[in-house]
């Protein structure tokens, strides 16, 4: 019997376990995938937005503006990589224009401090790369960039290490009551629990009926991204906006906190929910769409692309509420979901508290990840200590990204460790760089093999069934 449930491994679900394991609660999360941040969270812009955006008095713009305060204390915390670069809204013509004067009112509004409107030269003496039929901007300089996949598993990694349990693999098929108590049966069995969160994202609308909450309908929609290598990286060095539409934010160009450069998403209505395929038509809008805003946008220097799917409520705003005593939903958490996550977790946690639970901090609460820095990062003494305890750290095995076999060890060897090729990527970046694993990919099977003592052959590329090898050929 568990205090807590909350399914769902998300930037929101790990965000609302590492709050509740500063308190003295038994907490599992159950996660359909593998490992954390395998949905929606893996594949998203990773801004950190203003708050300018979101309609007054929505959940958006009060989450929104609450978690973008937060976030520098939470990163550091856990040694994420987050900067604050800022963000500009580019107007082209004079519609545009009074569209930013109401996303600037609006942002006054909702709170957000350090926003304004400046003319086309100032925007060129922040941004010279940019079109030049641009004639103004809205400019937030409290946006920034972070890295999602990386903050969800810190943010998973803390609370696992505070006595959060994670159950991956595990999908959720009925939940009743029984007792005041949730019965959760999944493909593992079933489980129970005293209170539950529904952080699931695309499918937290299944989740609501099963609980009989107020019917909501998560519709899918799917955003298309091109990477670009990192010698591209520095055309902009802020976030760039388009006039938004009622479809979103618009296709952005935005450098990573790693330095690379990306140009997206576009917006397309799905009835699947798992469908993230990526078409020759989307790379094209999208590519086009940012050479809107930028110059010297060459397709010949992307990396990759990727799809994301957006969990878009029919509500238009987050659905944060109680569908049934006990129980609370974070869902429909689309962009600006990312920043308002951290937010998201301490109120969800207060609803939980005026449903009964009861909440005693922790005497030895953890609050700080160690042990985190790659090889690459390191002092001189911190690299000599390293060699000095395991001789792996001395070996590169992801050239692009100069990431060492220790640098992967310890990636599978850590809280909620990984488990796969792509769990070492999102966790040590190994096949993040130009050759996107060509080189590193076949030593990483083998490192996971030895240290898991699993056979080559059960070595996956992401989740369940993506296995890469068949057997021997000779």
């Amino acid at each position: 019997m568990f205090d807590v449930a909350i399914i769902g491994a998300g930037i929101v679900g790990t965000s609302i376990a590492r709050e509740l394991s500063k308190y003295d609660l038994s907490c599992v999360v159950i996660e359909k995938s593998n490992d954390v941040s395998n949905g929606s969270t893996k594949a998203n812009s990773g801004i950190v937005h203003a708050g300018y955006d979101a309609k007054e008095g929505t959940l958006k713009a009060k989450f929104n503006v609450l978690g973008s305060e937060m976030y520098e204390k939470i990163c550091e915390e856990l040694d994420v990589p987050y900067k604050r670069n800022g963000s500009l809204v580019l107007a082209f013509n004079d519609d545009d224009l009074r569209h930013i004067e109401m996303l600037y009112k609006r942002g006054l509004k909702n709170g957000v401090k350090n926003l304004s409107i400046i003319d086309k030269n100032s925007v060129f003496s922040l941004e010279p790369n940019l079109q030049d039929n641009v004639v103004g901007a809205l400019y937030a300089e409290t946006g920034a960039i972070v890295s999602p996949f990386e903050l969800a598993i810190a943010l998973a990694e803390n609370a696992n290490e505070n006595g959060v349990e994670f159950m991956f693999s595990t999908t959720v098929t009925n939940i009743y009551k029984e007792n005041d108590v949730f019965n959760i049966e999944t493909n593992k069995g079933k489980f129970k629990s005293r209170y539950l969160v529904n952080a699931a994202g695309l499918f937290s609308d299944e989740i609501n009926d099963m609980l009989g909450g107020e019917k909501f309908k998560i519709i899918p929609r799917r955003g298309e991204y091109c990477l670009f290598d990192k010698s591209v990286g520095n055309i902009v060095t802020r976030t760039i906006f388009q006039t938004p539409s009622n479809k979103g934010k618009g296709i952005l160009v935005s450098p990573t906190v790693h330095g690379n450069l990306f140009v997206g998403p576009n917006a397309i209505e799905m009835d699947k929910k798992d469908d993230v395929s990526t078409t020759k038509e989307g790379i094209e809008e999208i590519l086009k769409g940012g050479s809107r805003s930028v110059k010297n946008i060459n397709p010949r220097d992307i990396i990759t692309s990727f799809t994301g799917i957006r969990a878009t409520s029919d509500t238009g705003d987050f659905v944060i509420n109680v569908p049934t005593k006990n129980a609370v939903n974070a869902a429909g958490i689309e962009s600006p979901g990312l920043t308002a996550s951290v937010a998201i977790a301490p109120y969800v946690v207060s609803l939980l508290e005026n449903e009964g639970l009861r909440l005693t901090l922790k005497n030895n609460f953890i609050k700080h990840r160690t042990n985190t820095k790659l090889f690459i990062q390191m002092t001189d003494d911190e690299k000599k200590s390293a060699l000095s305890s395991n001789s792996a750290y001395g070996r590169i095995i992801c050239r692009c990204e100069h990431i060492t076999e220790g640098d992967i060890i310890n990636a599978i060897k850590r809280p909620l460790g990984a488990r796969s090729v792509d769990g070492v990527k999102k966790r040590v970046r190994a096949g993040m760089g130009r050759c996107q694993g060509g080189f590193c990919m076949p030593r990483v099977v083998e490192i996971l093999s030895r240290e898991l003592d699993i056979p080559l052959t059960d070595i996956t590329k992401s989740d369940r069934g993506s296995y890469i090898l068949t057997g021997k050929t000779k």
